[in-house]
């Protein structure tokens, strides 16, 4: 599937700046994704790539240059337009989970047909499974695990067949074995033909994926720098929860 898609491209960045103010959190960001495509987007905390995220995912717009998506000028859409475009060709994973807390499994998912104008619940189902969640269809999210509670979320992303899943720390909430099953669905996907676009500051996530993208100061940058940088990131926060953990034992 993926070398029938191997010419297209379903994201594509040129040039694409963002001031906050007088604050530049993007600077001529160049970027090409693929269809089938499994790229991470890496950096840093500040190093801009929630910001990148939430431009190519519609909700929120460059200040300069163009975002292309499946094909579309995201700058051509209003705000309408915006919400129409990520309800057809956009699947939304998050690092918080976004579940309504009073209704199932299934109805979750269901919801976010109904943001398409079509409630088929037997597709709802399918999505469910393909995650594994199919024995779970009427727990209310405070009966799930978190690991289960974001399988919910990515058969909710998948459930409408976007060409396009962005994940934004899809793993942040979640011990190591709910990860592994969360990465493991993403490469299974990914397989299938699936694009999808992962936000991480986490390497071990980010060679996960088929291609990783570095971000430092809203900036695209080689790996060593970047790697360098999030690396001290990463290891200062092992150190700080070692040591939170060492102080709470009695």
């Amino acid at each position: 599937m993926k070398k029938d898609m191997a010419n297209a491209i379903a994201v594509e960045t040129r040039q694409v700046g963002k001031k906050f103010g007088s604050v530049t959190a993007l600077d001529g960001i160049d970027i090409r994704v693929g269809s089938g495509e499994f790229v991470a987007l890496m950096g840093a905390s500040g190093s801009g790539k929630t910001t990148l995220m939430n431009i190519l995912t519609c909700l929120d717009t460059a200040s300069s240059g163009e975002v292309w998506l499946d094909g579309v000028n995201a700058a051509t859409l209003d705000e309408e337009g915006r919400r129409e475009f990520r309800a057809r060709h956009i699947g939304l994973v998050f690092q918080q989970f976004h579940l309504i807390p009073y209704l199932n499994a299934l109805e979750n998912v269901m919801l976010a047909q109904h943001y398409h104008s079509v409630v088929d619940q037997p597709s709802a189902r399918a999505a469910l499974e393909l995650v594994g969640m199919e024995h779970r269809l009427e727990h209310l999210p405070s009966q799930l695990s978190g690991g289960e509670q974001q399988r919910v979320c990515i058969a909710r992303a998948l459930v409408n067949r976007p060409p396009i899943i962005f994940a934004d720390e899809p793993t942040g909430n979640l011990d190591e074995e709910n990860e592994n099953r969360v990465l493991d669905i993403f490469e299974k996907l990914h397989a299938q033909g699936h694009t999808i676009v992962m936000v991480t500051h986490n390497p071990v996530l980010g060679h996960r994926a088929e291609r990783i993208v570095y971000l430092q100061h809203g900036r695209i940058v080689d790996a060593p720098e970047a790697i360098s940088a999030t690396a001290r990131q990463t290891n200062g926060s092992r150190a700080f929860a070692m040591a939170a953990s060492e102080s709470a034992r009695p």
